[in-house]
């Protein structure tokens, strides 16, 4: 197995800019794995293919406004700083553009536009690429100051930050979108809920390592990023009777198998225990999957992690043929584009 392997060539017009509206009309690719057929459709239509007492994962995590301007308390030198991770009170993992201004030691003054609030930071380590461990003197004010950093392959400003969350987001924490639920409305939930079919909502927190590369050319020895999840005793408890009633499990998302397997991964009896801490579960072909049996999620960047866990999933061959369906159909690609339904 090779990161080559997770590589394809997609035409820039199709990396969708801006989100569709409303929300479900996104396109929606239906793959059937265990006959290989595929079906186009509109994503409200997701609820034509599932039965009642299934049960949908939903990963609810809220994106923070986590890009902040600064500048240099010495020299007035203008910095970006754009908040990873959350370490523990006022300790943020960060990464400063540019970096090589900000040394050991280095304090930033930090304010936003129209506001007379202000923050100070202090860095305290130095790390590679631009990651920089800093510490700020009123925590709280960050997300006042901060505004909502769509990824890095979008180019078009966001004149609605809201459409970059999930219409059931509620615990702030995540970097980067969960974007398998932006799909979602809460019509559509309000006709999923009236089938008989279960709604959970645990959390994992996106880091922007979601959209970096592999960079080795052996998967196997790339160091994936850790997220922080929090799967209550309560979701816990619904999906292991799920499993054990033959239910089937529906993630939304990549995040939300991630989290639900890691948990998984974490008991050794059949049941799912309740977890709280940093999942880095690294899911790659060969993997055995103990919860999900289906999964919606959108077309992920060539050589990512998320793409090689839904190759796992589906199957490589699979997913490279539905990939290519895609780019002939002109699909919508990443964050705001169209999603696919692996039954």
């Amino acid at each position: 197995m090779k990161t080559s392997d997770f590589d394809y060539s997609l035409p820039p017009e199709l990396i969708a800019q801006t989100p569709v509206e409303p929300r479900a009309q996104s396109r929606l690719l239906v793959v059937n794995r265990a006959d290989g057929s595929m079906e186009h459709r509109r994503f409200h239509e997701v609820v034509n293919f599932l039965h009642e007492n299934d049960v949908l994962v939903f990963n609810n995590s809220l994106v923070i406004p986590a890009r902040l301007r600064g500048k240099k308390a010495e020299s007035g030198g203008r910095l970006e700083i754009l908040l990873l991770r959350r370490l523990s009170p006022g300790l943020w993992e960060t990464l400063v553009r540019p970096a090589r201004r900000v040394k050991s030691g280095t304090l930033i003054e930090i304010s936003g536009d129209g506001s007379d609030s202000k923050v100070t930071a202090e860095a305290v380590e130095v790390g590679e690429g631009g990651v920089r461990l800093l510490r700020f003197s009123d925590e709280k004010l960050l997300f006042e100051l901060g505004e909502i950093a769509p990824p890095p392959y979008i180019h078009v400003p966001l004149e609605n930050p809201e459409r970059y969350q999930t219409v059931y987001a509620e615990t702030a924490g995540s970097v980067a979108a969960p974007t398998g639920g932006l799909h979602f409305t809460v019509e559509l939930l309000g006709q999923i809920r009236e089938k008989g079919i279960k709604c959970l909502f645990p959390t994992l927190h996106v880091g922007l390592d979601t959209f970096r590369p592999v960079r080795e050319e052996d998967p196997q020895q790339h160091q994936i990023h850790r997220e922080y999840g929090i799967l209550s005793r309560e979701v816990a408890a619904e999906l292991s009777l799920a499993k054990s009633e033959g239910q089937r499990v529906i993630a939304v998302g990549t995040t939300s198998v991630r989290l639900v397997e890691a948990a998984a991964r974490a008991s050794d009896t059949a049941g799912i225990p309740p977890f709280e801490g940093w999942v880095d579960l690294f899911i790659l072909p060969g993997y055995r999957f103990r919860v999900v049996d289906a999964m919606i999620t959108n077309f992920h960047l060539p050589r990512s992690t998320l793409l090689m866990l839904v190759s796992a999933f589906a199957g490589n061959d699979l997913i490279k043929r539905a990939y290519r369906e895609a780019i002939t159909e002109k699909y919508r690609f990443y964050s705001f584009g169209d999603a696919m339904l692996l039954l």
